[in-house]
């Protein structure tokens, strides 16, 4: 019990804030006009669910190591990604609506991930291992998926003429639901079964098997970790209050909404790609920070555009021309990135570089 309590304290704080919030999440969240209440409520469920979202983690890390590659990132971008979702259903119905949260929050994530993590990743890999190699045809065939459903979900509905404004006509919206879970279920059978050597690293998982998933079996790691998830599912509907308000209210920018939903879904996942690129483990990195774009994006659209049809909600795809620009050039330069084996500092930099244009524009466009 001792050794119990040790690894899993973060359990204690977010069982009680669920409690809590069972019981006085109602009235608590009730009424958030006083300023001092609002940002304590906020910084509160925001730790929680960062506490559990790391906690969640963790155990589905300890999974993966046992799964192996490229099975075990799979199993966490899955978790995040359903994290994710659940989180922007939340703060969609808490804001009866708030049609474009998905995109900002799909968007956020490709920023967050192809350009600030990844270029973290390839700076601090870089700075300790000068250069680092990894299975090009694998981050190639992340790319492959990544660019058409990302332009497709968040460019082409501003250009198509059956709707006006950037949205998608009944009938589109369906095409693109098909074809994302389609795309995906091929790349999935690409990934763990057809050329599964695409994204291994033998060395590094090798190396990663050394300290793997500790003294628990994995049924064990597994109930953890469906504890976890359903308590950060929780407690990710309780948080749609004070981001609805905050953006309402508070007149904070829009796009504000998406990024923060997905800072808190990708922080712990996108910690463990950092840690892998410092430990000479760049495979692992790739096969996390891509897939969890990729998984995003591919499950996220049809997940929101199913809402829509179910809540006669209108869901807002199309991006505006000045994050249009940015996407583009995103994509544009992840290619450049992943066209050769071999990684530095350089490209970490400029990737860095387009991330932090990504913040000025949330904060002044």
């Amino acid at each position: 019990m001792p050794g119990f309590i040790k690894n899993e304290w973060r359990l204690f704080p977010v069982a009680i804030t669920v409690a809590l919030f069972v019981v006085f999440g109602s009235t608590w969240l009730g009424d958030l006009s006083r300023t001092g209440w609002f940002a304590f409520v906020s910084l509160w469920l925001f730790g929680a669910i960062l506490v559990g979202c790391f906690a969640a983690v963790r155990h589905a890390e300890a999974i993966a190591v046992r799964l192996g590659e490229p099975l075990g990132t799979l199993v966490l971008t899955l978790a995040v990604t359903g994290i994710e979702v659940t989180l922007i259903a939340a703060v969609m119905y808490a804001g009866n609506g708030h049609a474009a949260l998905a995109r900002d929050a799909m968007f956020a994530v490709i920023m967050i991930v192809l350009n600030g993590m990844v270029g973290l990743s390839l700076v601090v890999g870089g700075l300790r291992h000068r250069e680092q190699t990894y299975n090009l045809r694998g981050a190639n065939a992340f790319l492959a998926v990544i660019v058409p459903i990302s332009v497709l979900g968040l460019v082409l509905p501003n250009f198509t003429r059956t709707t006006p404004g950037p949205v998608y006509s009944a009938g589109q919206a369906a095409f693109l639901i098909v074809v994302s879970l389609v795309l995906y279920g091929v790349f999935l059978a690409i990934q763990n079964l057809r050329h599964r050597e695409y994204f291994i690293d033998e060395a590094g998982d090798a190396a990663a098997g050394e300290h793997a998933a500790g003294e628990r079996s994995s049924a064990a790691h597994a109930a953890l970790l469906v504890v976890y998830l359903a308590a950060v599912l929780f407690l990710a509907k309780e948080i749609a209050a004070p981001i609805t308000h905050a953006i309402d209210v508070l007149h904070a920018p829009r796009a504000l909404g998406g990024f923060l939903v997905s800072v808190l879904v990708l922080a712990p996942e996108s910690l463990s790609a950092v840690r892998a690129a410092l430990a000479n483990q760049l495979q692992r990195s790739v096969n996390l920070l891509l897939g969890s774009v990729l998984a995003s994006i591919s499950l996220t659209i049809p997940a929101v555009l199913a809402i829509g049809f179910l809540t006669d909600q209108t869901i807002v795809l199309g991006l505006d021309p000045v994050d249009t620009t940015l996407l583009i050039l995103t994509l544009a330069v992840s290619m450049l990135t992943f066209a050769s084996a071999r990684t530095n500092v350089l490209l970490g930099a400029v990737h860095l570089v387009l991330f932090l244009a990504y913040i000025m524009l949330i904060l002044e466009t």
